[in-house]
């Protein structure tokens, strides 16, 4: 609220005014990227009529900093980001640091609606697991906080200390333990922001001479039902296939639950691996065979560099390990 009691007019309240989404009003209100003339117009003068004030966007900022860490996540629910929280909140409650959640739903809009909360509530860091390009970011970088990026960067912005998880490795790994099993058509199933494991995908074929088939890479938008939708999809269109790398817990759960319900066989008919090791994998059965990451420690991670003022890495990359269960066989 502001003295006079009225609620301030937030960024999104202009871009709903001007029919715009909240990414393009904070480019045309940060004076970055491109918007027609007659957008930024609109924008403008949907501010002005709003009576926007982005000062503590701009130059009062570094001076009311009132600490703590933002903290953007895709999903809480998600058993992986859940932990990676907590990793976060270990380290930020040693340092004495209030951390706030926001959740993105790996929506792009979102998640610049979010960055202009924590500008407008003067928070000094921020962690997050990006969905928008690195140009979304630029109103966070002028305002002078201090960003980290984990699990994935955002795209042009290779510059920003980032914690991420060896997915090349991992991938390898499983795609040499599967094609040592015998398999040839093995399919990958991502959902939003996971090109980074993607292309490790496509890598590791093409490393060990084997050619990439486009057709067996489904991608999903953030929710389960998308996930579902494109693990069953994949599935009837391409009965040939003898294995699915799932890019994370949700997506391995899906594939799992398709796979029963069109009475394929794990691992007889179809061998499963996905990303995460989660508790419920090892109740599934037959148990799933996992490449683990360790989120809290990325968490906790992310965490230090935030909090540290000066020379900060660029990368810190943490190990994955294949851990074998129960869900692959031999192709028959």
């Amino acid at each position: 609220m502001n003295p006079s009691g009225r609620r301030r007019t937030t960024i999104k309240d202009v871009a709903e005014a001007a029919a715009v989404g909240v990414a393009t009003a904070s480019r045309v209100l940060s004076g970055t990227g491109s918007a027609s003339a007659t957008t930024r117009e609109r924008v403008l003068a949907a501010a002005a009529r709003l009576d926007y004030r982005p000062s503590a966007l701009g130059r009062n900022l570094r001076r009311q900093h009132t600490g703590g860490i933002g903290l953007l996540l895709p999903d809480i629910t998600d058993a992986f980001y859940s932990r990676l929280a907590d990793g976060v909140l270990a380290c930020a409650q040693s340092a004495g640091e209030p951390v706030m959640i926001g959740i993105t739903g790996d929506d792009p809009e979102r998640e610049a609606e979010l960055i202009g909360s924590l500008l407008e509530q003067s928070v000094e860091r921020v962690i997050a697991v990006p969905c928008g390009d690195g140009e979304m970011w630029g109103p966070a970088f002028r305002a002078g906080l201090g960003v980290v990026f984990v699990e994935r960067r955002a795209a042009g912005r290779d510059d920003v200390p980032t914690v991420l998880a060896d997915d090349r490795s991992g991938v390898r790994v499983a795609v040499e333990y599967l094609i040592g099993l015998g398999h040839r058509r093995i399919a990958f199933l991502a959902r939003h922001g996971q090109s980074q494991r993607v292309r490790a995908y496509r890598e590791a074929l093409a490393s060990l001479g084997m050619q990439v088939d486009e057709e067996l890479i489904a991608r999903a938008h953030a929710t389960r039902d998308s996930a579902y939708a494109a693990a069953s999809g994949l599935f009837q269109h391409r009965p040939d296939l003898t294995a699915v790398l799932a890019g994370g817990n949700m997506l391995g759960e899906v594939a799992f639950l398709a796979a029963r319900e069109l009475d394929l066989r794990v691992p007889r008919d179809l061998s499963l691996i996905m990303f995460d090791d989660v508790p419920w994998a090892e109740l599934c059965s037959p148990p799933l065979t996992v490449i683990s990451q360790p989120p809290q420690d990325m968490g906790y991670r992310a965490a230090e560099l935030v909090l540290r003022e000066s020379r900060r890495p660029r990368t810190v990359t943490l190990p994955t390990e294949l851990i074998i269960r129960g869900s692959c066989a031999p192709r028959r």
